[in-house]
């Protein structure tokens, strides 16, 4: 199991022992580019502490707040409009125009408009983290064989429980695609809006490293993020491959 662990993310480590080795080449001073070998050790040492744990919490629950707002409307809405003609007239055009939007320039709108809790940097998450989402769950009810939906309408089955028992299972390979695509998302929109406006959370940790030239604390929050991200998109494969074995 260990070498299987190993395989799977060699990558990664590859990537590491590049970092130490060219940290420790002397290249560059360790002052701007300290070890990865050090950055772990002050990682597992600041996890140990209660102002760094409480930060890596309120991050987790922005996050996982958002991201799991983003899944529920992204379904519900990339279905509806899938199923409507007039869903599909106002979906594309909404997704042509808001999506290159880079929606981190809406977050000093929204910090004035919510306030300066967690509120706008869960909208964040939400509005940059639902499109993935609602894309993939448009695209892939709209797939669905219609021959499959109008054998359940002539079964009896109601629009409501087509959609629960034909459209939402044959689709949710491909949503879940979507919702891994928005996990990354939400883990970078949640790190670089506690970077626009610091007060806690992993962001925060990471500015107040830096204006201080802590440079092997600036780097502990964004491996802790990164984890984070890595942890994310492991257990939803896992939910992918045990839920819909079937799909391949």
């Amino acid at each position: 199991m260990i070498l299987r662990a190993l395989r799977s993310c060699y990558s990664v480590l590859l990537l590491l022992a590049a970092w130490e080795l060219f940290a420790r080449s002397g290249m560059v001073p360790r002052t701007l580019l300290p070890p990865v070998s050090l950055v772990l050790q002050r990682t597992a040492i600041a996890l140990a502490t209660d102002t760094f744990v409480a930060d890596l919490a309120t991050t987790l629950f922005r996050l996982l707040a958002g991201l799991a707002l983003a899944v529920g409307l992204g379904i519900a809405l990339g279905v509806i409009s899938a199923q409507t003609r007039a869903g599909r007239a106002i979906f594309e055009p909404l997704v042509r125009v808001l999506g290159p939007l880079p929606k981190i320039a809406l977050f000093p709108v929204l910090l004035l408009t919510l306030g300066f809790d967690n509120t706008p940097r869960i909208v964040l998450v939400l509005i940059d983290a639902i499109f993935p989402v609602m894309l993939a769950a448009h695209y892939a009810a709209r797939a669905v064989d219609e021959k499959l939906i109008w054998s359940a309408r002539a079964a009896g089955t109601s629009p409501t429980g087509c959609v629960l028992r034909v459209i939402l299972p044959a689709a949710m390979p491909q949503i879940l695609t979507g919702i891994r695509v928005a996990a990354v998302i939400a883990c970078v929109v949640v790190f670089l809006s506690e970077m626009v406006q610091p007060g806690d959370g992993l962001g925060d940790q990471m500015i107040r490293a830096a204006r201080a030239f802590r440079s092997v604390d600036m780097f502990v929050p964004i491996v802790v993020i990164s984890g984070l991200g890595f942890i994310l998109d492991t257990l939803l494969a896992l939910v992918r491959r045990r839920a819909l074995g079937w799909a391949g």
